[in-house]
Formats: C-alpha cells, structure tokens, sequence
C-alpha cells in the first residue's frame, strides 16, 4: 500500500514522533541534536496524557511489565486538545489534531513559495556535472538546487536516470500478531499508544483490519471491537532492489527476529487475558522503505550527491533499518541540510 499526496505518508502515520538513528548518524559526522529539539518543539511531540490511553493498552502494557518488560509512552505529534480518541491516526485525522508535512507546505506557501501539484517529476536535468532543474512532462523548472523527497521507492529511480548507482532496500519489515478480547474496543484507540524497545525490534499496540480478515479466514467469530494486537517491527536486513519493480526478501535473521518478537508478544497478549487459540497473524509487511541513497556511499554528509547541487533529504540516506518509526529523524535531517543549503 502506497499514499501518493500532498503531505506523503505523513497523513497516515500513527503520528509517532522517536528519535532513530540519532547515534547511528553521529558516527557519519552528522550531530542532529539542535534539529531533533527544534523538531520535537515544531511538531509538538509529547506523550499524550493517560486519558488517551484505552483499556486494551493498558492491558498491554501492564502485562508487558508483569513479564518484566520495560515498557514506555510512545511519543506523538498529536495535539490532545484537539483529539477524539477513535482510532483513525492511520486514516488521516479528520480533526486535524495530528501533525503532517502539510503544515511546512503552508508555512511555505505564507512565506511566497508557489506549490506545484499534479506534476510528476520525470528527470532531473544535469548540466556539465551539476544540476540544471526538473523536468515534468513537457515543462522544465529551472535551478541550481534540487532537494529528492520522493520517498526511498522514487528517489533511487530519479538518481538511476542519472547513471548515479544507488544502495540497497530495507523496509523495516513488520507482522501485527492479535487475538480475541471481547468487547474490549481496541480499534477506536490512539493506535501505538507505547513502545516496547528491543535490540532488533519494537513491539506496540496494534489494531489491523487484516487481523479480522485472517480470523474469518480461521473461522474465528469476532469483530473488529474484539479484537487485541501487538505489532513486530524489526531492524531488517538491506537486501531489496528499486528498480521498475520493487524486491524484497527476507534473511534467515529476519526471519529469527519476527519469530523471537512474536514470541514475546503472544506471552504478553496471553497475560492479559487473550486465549492463545484465537491467536493470528497477519501477512509480513513493510512499514518504512529507506537505505536506497545511503549517507556515505549515495550521498555526501552534507546529503549532496555526485552532481554538484543535487540533495536527497528522505529515507532514502538513512545508514540503516531503524526498526521504529523514522519520520522525526527524517523531519531532523531535512533541517539539517536545508540549513546547509541556505549557508
């Protein structure tokens, strides 16, 4: 599943505002402490308070503790004030409470920018090794900066069109493992309300629709009001390709971290009173494409490529799988090298 938009994938986020990657990056020469705070400060990141938290997390949670887990608040961008708690962060909030890249959009757009919708960018234009603008179908945007936002799927196609060779593929690969809970309403909560962190994964509240549909398939009698689940999201391993088509496998050490994560989270949904036997999963998924510019070998630390002027600022540079949701690190890196840029 893809979200193409004004905004990108920002609408549909949990609205999970961690910091990754933080002393991965440093070791790169790339010390993001002034753009995490000023970040946390723009998107407004804090855990919300306990009111937000609906029984089917708190049943999580405090059985992850009984079990001797460490568990935490996940920090959102998500305004309490303007919260209705029904479970739709993943939808799009139709409230407005959670934060989306279009807020930078319309900080721009006050400040003279002129937003271009609808117009797929076809090719970077390069000119004696440094970069000359876009080109759009027919029409061309002339300067001598460009920044590729387009997402690890897009960015490493663009660069490919240059002759530029791009890294390999993570997708920070994740099942949500679930059972049945009676009335326990879980799929109107804040969605990923704590985190669990472990070395090569988290483990976090999770309601899937696919869980639903794998009980059916199991002849389970449930809706969507009975079902508890916990998410599996992993550091996976770099070895996919972006090409016309986009591959992705799984190691036999991926493999061994999803089988020991789902292991942890059944004894956790089994301790708060889930019966094992209406245990499901559901199919193995992505959730945060990166890697595919990588800092260091695509791109410079100053997130500048080969040709002179041409930026990435995605999850495209990311070092590696961060197995936790990486928007705030990406939001980090975009102020750092704007700043860079305007020097």
């Amino acid at each position: 599943m893809r979200t193409i938009c004004l905004g990108g994938t920002t609408t549909v986020s949990a609205g999970n505002g961690v910091r990754c990657l933080e002393e991965e990056l440093r070791l790169l020469g790339i010390d993001l402490r002034d753009e995490f705070v000023a970040a946390e400060k723009k998107l407004g990141v804090r855990c919300l308070p306990d009111s937000f938290f609906g029984n089917g997390t708190k049943r999580i949670m405090t059985a992850a503790e009984q079990l001797g887990l460490k568990v935490d608040k996940m920090p959102k961008f998500i305004d309490p004030a303007k919260c209705n708690k029904d479970g739709r962060c993943t939808s799009g909030c139709p409230e407005g409470a959670k934060w989306t890249a279009r807020r930078f959009v319309q900080d721009a757009e006050r400040a003279g920018a002129r937003i271009k919708t609808g117009l797929p960018v076809d090719e970077v234009v390069v000119r004696n090794g440094a970069v000359n603008g876009v080109s759009c179908g027919g029409r061309f945007f002339q300067d001598d900066t460009v920044v590729l936002s387009a997402g690890a799927l897009e960015t490493p196609r663009l660069l490919n069109r240059l002759g530029i060779p791009t890294t390999p593929l993570f997708v920070d690969s994740f099942i949500t493992l679930g059972g049945i809970l009676k009335g326990i309403g879980f799929n109107k909560e804040v969605p990923m309300n704590a985190i669990i962190k472990c070395a090569d994964f988290i483990l976090a509240p999770h309601f899937s629709t696919q869980l639903l549909a794998e009980m059916q398939k199991h002849g389970l009698n449930a809706d969507s009001s009975d079902i508890l689940g916990i998410i599996i999201k992993i550091k996976d391993d770099a070895v996919g390709e972006v090409t016309e088509k986009v591959v992705k496998g799984v190691t036999n050490r991926d493999a061994a971290i999803l089988s020991e994560g789902a292991a942890i989270a059944g004894a956790i949904l089994k301790e708060a009173g889930v019966a094992p036997y209406t245990f499901v999963t559901t199919p193995l998924r992505g959730a945060h494409p990166g890697g595919t510019a990588k800092i260091g070998v695509v791109v410079d630390k100053n997130m500048e490529t080969e040709v002179h002027g041409l930026y990435v600022a995605d999850a495209s540079v990311l070092p590696s799988a961060p197995g936790a949701p990486p928007i705030l690190t990406i939001v980090a890196l975009a102020k750092y090298v704007s700043r860079l840029i305007a020097l």
